[in-house]
């Protein structure tokens, strides 16, 4: 491999050298780079992104919320969508559902779907392709909607007074290493197993990591409630108590959503994956038996149109996007016009979104939720976002992205069906075609 690959050489270098001492202006950068950052110096600084307060549909939300030092984001934003519904119903200025009870059941049935994973791969080679994918990423913080979806469907929700974060739901790395290292120890035992011809115990052990991991789970994250009492003062100071409950009274009680009437639709202009059909990835999931990922591919104008629809309808939108790019986390911006790395460099770095998809330049990578939009001429111009990253940066925790951001970095909304044309709703109705686990449309936000 790489035998007749040409190296850098001495010619090359002096090339180089040559090249850039000859423009005077890269001197001058080099010494400005010398006390500042890249993003400092290609700030464009009469880049107009619009003001933060003014959008044409804003949808009044509650405070923004916390993940800390965690890569539950998805469901943050999951549950601060549905947070919107009990707050309207009990006329309440402040309320949080409980992150950390979504996310011990998610582990728990990560846990039990990487085990199943695993059985299910172990006629391959060690180093087979899957395999090796499967058991490198383990158990993550990271999520989609349909994986939510299934876990509020199998068990409720509780407010999140009833059992709130632990340091180890805020910060997640120790307890993801002691899973992951179960996990691995599993896969290769099971392994061993199976090439012993020794099957039959292999259910067994998969019995006792479970149980081990529940352990572990409880230790670090808490005991799930099973029953609890939900207590809360209203915006006019009036005490409410409903006792009693349990996870799945209180989601049909106070929250009654179907959430199977809410699909995702995604844009991928890639080669790979036609418009108007669906996607499903494999061995990528929580629940088994829950909901499988599935994934309505879109044009981007009609992926808008169906989030603007919902917005004007007064519903909050979950959405996924890469927002790693083009962002001043301080100030709250996303905008591609705020930086002019070409003009900095004098070099060309555009690329397509397809492009950007293929050779890993952008994935989705975190998930938020859009609560408005400013339409000029029935065009977006801009977008406001909550994010889960507190109220201390940004616009207390909200952002502002602009559309060409939006149409570069998202890739995923979360709508109710019933805003789809005709066209989208016998799409959505496909078989869905299936992508590899590696596949960038398989990333999960986190």
């Amino acid at each position: 491999m790489l035998d007749n690959a040409k190296e850098i050489n001495q010619r090359d270098y002096k090339k180089f050298k040559e090249s850039f001492d000859k423009e005077r202006v890269n001197k001058i950068l080099q010494n400005a780079a010398n006390k500042n950052k890249l993003s400092t110096l290609a700030f464009v600084g009469t880049s107009k992104v619009g003001n933060y307060d003014n959008f044409s549909i804003d949808i009044k939300t509650l405070p923004a919320t916390a993940q800390k030092q965690s890569g539950r984001c998805w469901i943050f934003a999951a549950t601060n969508v549905l947070r919107e519904v009990v707050a309207n119903k009990l006329n309440l200025a402040d309320f949080e559902l409980s992150q950390n009870y979504v996310a011990f059941y998610d582990k728990l049935e990560k846990v039990n779907y990487m085990l199943e994973s695993v059985i299910d791969l172990l006629d391959k080679k060690k180093d087979d392709r899957t395999l090796q994918h499967v058991v490198m990423w383990g158990v993550g913080d990271g999520g989609q909607w349909d994986m939510f979806k299934s876990l509020v469907k199998k068990y409720g929700l509780v407010p999140k007074n009833v059992m709130d974060e632990t340091a180890s739901s805020s910060g997640t790395n120790e307890s993801n290493f002691v899973i992951n290292r179960l996990i691995r120890k599993f896969s290769a035992k099971a392994y061993k197993l199976h090439q012993e011809g020794k099957d039959n115990q292999i259910s067994k052990l998969k019995d006792e990591v479970l149980n081990q991991a529940y352990k572990i789970l409880s230790i670090a994250f808490g005991t799930p409630v099973e029953e609890f009492d939900f207590e809360y003062v209203d915006k006019d100071g009036v005490y409410h108590l409903d006792r009693g409950l349990n996870p799945k009274k209180f989601y049909q009680k106070y929250i009654g959503l179907n959430l199977d009437d809410y699909v995702s639709v995604i844009n991928a202009p890639t080669e790979d994956k036609p418009y108007y059909q669906t996607f499903t990835v494999d061995y990528i999931g929580n629940v088994i038996g829950g909901n499988p990922i599935c994934y309505l591919n879109l044009p981007q104008e009609e992926l808008k149109e169906l989030v603007v629809k919902q917005l004007k309808a007064g519903e909050v939108v979950w959405f996924g996007s890469d927002c790693g790019k083009y962002g001043q986390r301080d100030e709250g911006f996303w905008a591609p016009e705020q930086y002019d790395y070409n003009s900095l460099f004098n070099i060309d770095l555009e690329m397509d979104k397809a492009d950007m998809l293929d050779f890993r330049e952008a994935a989705m990578n975190h998930a938020m939720v859009i609560t408005g939009v400013n339409l000029v001429d029935d065009k977006p111009t801009k977008w406001k976002i909550e994010n889960s990253w507190g109220k201390d940066i940004a616009h207390a925790g909200y952002f502002t992205a602009t559309d060409l951001w939006f149409d570069n970095f998202v890739f995923q909304a979360v709508v109710n069906v019933k805003y789809l044309n005709e066209k989208q709703q016998k799409a959505l109705a496909k078989k869905p075609k299936h992508l590899n686990p590696w596949d960038p449309m398989g990333t999960l936000a986190d």
